[in-house]
């Protein structure tokens, strides 16, 4: 008989204990099975979305030529104008030559309508090598290069230092320009063969 008091005692201890026991249990199944699971990266950013852009610069002092160049998204047209030309200010990254003089900044780029208005500080016109050819080449390299990127302009007004009607040596800049894409190096012509086996080139001489 005294020995049914000891039992309820050792199973009021026991049950306690179970208790603790599984869930001490559970915890360390949960940690065991949060150290094999594989976490979740968060979703990366999409860093397309650059732009492919066209540059004009010299070649040889005598044309212009293209140059591919990428930029960064941009909000809108009047920031992806600016861009652009400061890609082009920022001069060639192969064998052609910076058209524009050396120092050269834009202060301000818009796009109204069909017209893009550039102003660019006194460098532009201050330290343009003399010369009509050179003249051309700095002032068109920045028209075709406006014009070939953003073919809704028509016509490329360039001011210099708040002046709207700068007059260079050799050029007229006090009216909005059109692009003219004559002074682009023509691509090299491949000859071609004649049925007797010779080259003709494209004025027609045999060799």
């Amino acid at each position: 008989m005294p020995a049914r008091p000891r039992k309820k005692i050792t199973i009021s201890i026991l049950i306690p204990f179970l208790v603790f026991i599984l869930f001490f249990s559970v915890m360390v199944w949960q940690k065991y099975r949060s150290s094999f699971e594989v976490p979740v990266s968060p979703p990366r950013q999409n860093t397309e979305g650059n732009r492919s852009v066209t540059l004009f610069f010299a070649q040889e002092g005598t044309r212009l030529a293209r140059e591919a160049r990428e930029i960064e998204p941009c909000e809108d047209d009047n920031a992806c104008l600016k861009s652009v030309l400061d890609e082009l200010l920022n001069g060639p990254v192969g064998e052609l030559e910076e058209a524009v003089p050396e120092g050269t900044a834009i202060t301000a780029a818009r796009i109204e309508g069909g017209q893009a208005t550039i102003e660019f500080n006194r460098t532009f016109s201050d330290a343009m090598l003399s010369g009509s050819s050179a003249e051309m080449l700095a002032v068109y390299s920045v028209v075709d290069t406006v014009a070939v990127n953003f073919p809704q302009i028509k016509k490329v007004k360039i001011n210099v230092d708040g002046n709207t009607g700068v007059i260079l040596s050799h050029l007229d800049l006090s009216e909005p320009l059109v692009p003219d894409y004559s002074l682009e190096n023509p691509p090299a012509s491949e000859p071609e063969k004649s049925p007797a086996g010779t080259t003709t080139n494209r004025k027609g001489a045999t060799r």
